[in-house]
């Protein structure tokens, strides 16, 4: 039986991050992955260019039963040393929009960049490698895998969240947890597409592929940005925010014209058709599609024909259109799981459990979401490095 230090479950963003950081103080690091690659999520993350952070990242970004948890760690290691790390290593990298940082180049620079870092604090990285069995001894963790048995004084789960099962994420973080009797919160796809009922989708189906800007609000939260309209539902960046704060039975509200006073557009437009001066603010698919569900009656009248009390409706249905999302695209789509390792249960110094000495837990396990925008890896990348000062 090999003994190290330190053993990590998990070779994802988190994992690894935590791997450098216990390195780097010379402890010797273990980390297992049971997928046939290393870092999928991170190759796959971006449109394959890897929203690695963002330059702002503030505690309300992030959704949690605990709101106050993350602030430790993201003080700690912040996106700044994160854009430090990158820049040391010559990747080049850009803002896309609203203090995203992609690649310049691909997803995989940034992966290559943490197993180079790994290399250099002589880490061990083993795929293919499914635990069997977990244990807790007199000195710490015996952990037992298809690749043989290995001890360690620490254990560190990496596991991440439910997202993306083809990617391999599976529930096996939040069963360790209940192996010793840590409790798990329930969980939920989150930064998800809404699906809608057969009549909407029927509705929309022409649509589909088309974008806007739009504001999107629920629970008396908000977000502005594209909201897509597909052959299952809606999507898009706004649409992907909202759903984190969305709960079935919820209704979703939509400002299809969120820098427009539709009153006053209506009003000083007397000799045009409602058709007409829709299509100049929206496209001409979305208008055509919009005036025949919404307003058929009174699309193709010049505005001072139509009456106060439909002006009235055409303003509320633009600027306040409520729906109810059928439900989700569920975890397959979904970019972070809600909800997960209660973290009242750990540290959020050390991320070390209160129960267990020298078990700990970092990243997406633990019920800490981010927004979208490169939020949810600088949460990787802030609580790996605050464990590894610890493991």
């Amino acid at each position: 039986m090999k003994c190290f230090d330190v053993i990590v479950i998990g070779a994802g963003a988190a994992g690894l991050m935590t791997a450098i950081s216990a390195g780097k103080r010379g402890r010797s690091v273990l980390v297992l992955d049971h997928s046939n690659k290393v870092g999928k999520k991170i190759l796959m993350s971006g449109g394959g260019r890897c929203n690695f952070t963002n330059y702002d990242i503030q505690s309300e970004n992030y959704i949690s039963h605990n709101p106050h948890f993350c602030k430790s760690a993201l003080s700690r290691y912040t996106q700044w040393d994160f854009i430090a790390l990158v820049e040391k290593h010559g990747i080049a990298y850009h803002e896309k929009k609203l203090g995203q940082l992609f690649c310049d180049n691909k997803s995989k620079n940034i992966l290559n960049m943490l197993l180079d870092e790994c290399e250099q604090v002589n880490a061990t990285i083993r795929d293919h490698c499914s635990i069997e069995k977990t244990t807790k001894t007199e000195q710490g963790f015996k952990v037992k895998t298809n690749q043989g048995t290995f001890s360690s004084e620490s254990l560190v789960t990496a596991t991440g969240g439910l997202s993306i099962p083809k990617m391999g994420a599976t529930g096996f973080g939040y069963e360790i947890a209940k192996q010793f009797g840590i409790d798990v919160l329930p969980t939920q796809a989150a930064l998800v597409p809404f699906t809608l009922n057969d009549k909407m989708k029927a509705d929309f189906v022409e649509l589909s592929g088309t974008s806007v800007d739009a504001i999107a609000s629920c629970n008396d939260q908000s977000f502005r940005e594209n909201i897509l309209f597909t052959h299952r539902g809606l999507s898009g960046p706004a649409i992907l925010q909202i759903s984190s704060y969305w709960n079935q039975g919820n209704e979703v509200v939509i400002n299809l014209l969120p820098d427009c006073d539709v009153v006053e557009l209506l009003n000083n437009n007397p000799k045009k058709q409602l058709k007409t001066v829709l299509s100049e603010l929206l496209s001409k698919k979305l208008a055509n599609t919009l005036c025949e569900l919404w307003f058929k009656e009174f699309a193709f009248k010049a505005l001072a024909e139509v009456s106060k009390e439909n002006k009235e409706q055409i303003v509320k249905q633009l600027t306040h259109w409520q729906f109810k999302p059928g439900g989700t695209e569920g975890y397959r789509t979904a970019e972070v799981t809600l909800g997960g390792i209660d973290t009242d249960e750990v540290s959020s110094k050390t991320f070390e459990s209160k129960k267990i000495k020298g078990l700990y837990f970092v990243g997406e396990v633990l019920d800490v979401s981010g927004h979208l925008g490169g939020y949810n890896f600088q949460w990787a990348w802030s609580s790996g490095f605050a464990a590894g000062q610890f493991v």
